[in-house]
This record gives structure tokens, C-alpha cells and sequence, in this order.
């Protein structure tokens, strides 16, 4: 099993509320800024894109590869850190 980031630890310990998109692990100020301006400026709306894309690993990682150029590392943090999230709150 693979270790997680202290961003992804801290994302998942507590619930979404009002957190910026940047709070997300893997996202970056780059990359925050890009989904920013494509109007995905919080965690909850990014949660929105993953439970519309049912959780799926492939569709939210190519999603988000093609909305804000992420890298595939960035992106599958990105997801684990959402799917972890759900667990814990959903």
C-alpha cells in the first residue's frame, strides 16, 4: 500500500465545508488556478465532477489530464484523495 501525502491526510480528516480547490492533494497553485478559471474553484465542486463520473478512476483522471493538464500522478492523487474522502463521509 502506498503512503500517503500530509495534504491527502488532512483533506480526509475532516469534512469539505468551504476548502479550496488547492486543498486537494495533487493540486497545486498551477493547477489550482487553471480549475479555478474553469469555475472549479472549491473541493465541493471537484467532489461534483468525481460523483458525476461515478468514482471512476480512468474517466476522473483523463478528466482532469484534460481540463487543467495535469500529469497522471496529479491527477490519480487527486482521485485517491477524493475516493479516501468519500469513505470516510459519504
Amino acid at each position: 500500500m502506498s503512503t500517503t501525502s500530509l495534504k491527502h491526510r488532512n483533506f480526509v480528516a475532516e469534512p469539505m465545508g468551504e476548502k479550496p480547490v488547492t486543498d486537494l492533494a495533487g493540486i497545486g497553485d498551477v493547477l489550482g488556478k487553471r480549475l479555478e478559471a474553469k469555475g472549479f474553484d472549491k473541493g465541493y465542486v471537484v467532489l461534483g465532477q468525481f460523483l458525476l463520473l461515478k468514482k471512476n478512476k480512468d474517466l476522473f483522471v483523463e478528466w482532469l489530464k484534460d481540463l487543467a493538464g495535469a500529469n497522471t500522478k496529479q491527477a490519480t492523487d487527486c482521485y485517491q484523495c477524493l475516493s479516501d474522502w468519500c469513505d470516510e463521509f459519504v
